[in-house]
């Protein structure tokens, strides 16, 4: 048995490469061959996954958290020259305690800053992901510190969701809470960014919502929005690594819905469907079902996280 272990993050548990390297454990361990394929989507974790595939420098910048305090923040330049932001390196969730989540206050003005330095360095372009921020400002503090994006840099927006800007279903509605928004600081969000002029010609956009409004702000900026798990894999040469084996796994920390809507395990997923390859889906936590899946809970025990993936991977090798 040749598995592809091909995990996303179980945010906040186990990075990607830590799970890839559990899953791989344990199917060694079943007698199995495994190789390890760590994914992402645009979120973090982004960054490093494309260093451990494809190599690159990692370099730092002055910027400012989201309550505008002095970081640094950490990017990657490929070998191509092609310069690889986390939007969460300067607007992340992971950079305030639970306390200090208030997406009201929170601006993606020290992403701008981090961008302005990346574009000092003279990048051949530039690849930024835009989830896991603690912003919903429709990229505002971002869009004021760059001013324009100059044309000659190609600028790709890697989306995690696909969401538009704006509804029951945009940035405000779905994102605000998970950032600390009450719910009459979500309907103020809303309003803000259904207000911003600047926003208005993509709010529709695929992808518009993602990072709390961002896409839609560098679609303003002349980005090209594209499903963060396909623009990863296809990155990896996912497809002809997978050709080979002969069981696919991925997963993250919660199956649902939003996996299928531009998630990484989502779009291994739908690869494999295309490739004709078996594909199983885990997850710590599921609330995903359908007669097309082959699903593996996980105990949903954070402390276990490693051990399970272990199991699994055990478990599957010797299926």
């Amino acid at each position: 048995m040749r598995v592809l272990a091909c995990p996303d993050s179980l945010k906040g548990v186990l990075g990607q490469v830590e799970a890839a390297a559990a899953l791989a454990q344990g199917v060694r361990r079943g007698g199995g061959e495994a190789v390890e394929l760590p994914i992402a989507d645009g979120g973090e974790g982004t960054a490093l996954v494309l260093r451990q595939a494809l190599g690159g420098e990692w370099r730092t910048a002055h910027a400012s958290d989201p309550l505008g305090r002095p970081i640094e923040a950490e990017y990657l330049v490929l070998p191509d020259g092609t310069a690889v932001v986390e939007s969460a390196a300067a607007a992340g969730l992971g950079l305030l305690a639970a306390s200090e989540r208030d997406p009201l206050v929170a601006s993606t003005a020290g992403l701008g800053e981090l961008l302005a330095a990346v574009l000092d360095g003279g990048p051949s372009a530039v690849l930024v992901g835009i989830g896991g921020t603690a912003t919903v400002d429709g990229g505002e503090g971002m869009r004021r510190v760059l001013g324009e994006w100059p044309a000659k840099v190609p600028l790709r927006i890697a989306c995690d969701v696909q969401n538009h800007l704006l509804g029951e279903r945009g940035a405000a509605r779905v994102f605000g809470p998970q950032k600390g928004a009450t719910p009459e600081a979500v309907e103020e969000l809303e309003r803000r960014l259904a207000a911003d002029q600047g926003l208005a010609p993509f709010a529709a956009l695929v992808g518009a919502g993602a990072g709390g409004g961002l896409g839609a702000a560098f679609a303003s900026l002349g980005g090209e929005l594209i499903e963060g798990g396909d623009l990863v894999l296809d990155t990896l040469g996912f497809d002809a690594r997978a050709a080979q084996v002969d069981l696919v796994v991925t997963g993250e920390g919660k199956l649902d819905q939003t996996t299928l809507e531009g998630k990484a395990p989502g779009s291994v997923w739908r690869h494999c469907q295309r490739l004709g390859v078996p594909c199983v889906l885990f997850g710590g936590l599921v609330d995903l079902v359908g007669p097309e899946f082959d699903i593996r809970p996980l105990s949903g025990d954070p402390s276990r996280a490693a051990a399970d993936l272990v199991a699994l991977g055990e478990a599957l090798a010797v299926a």
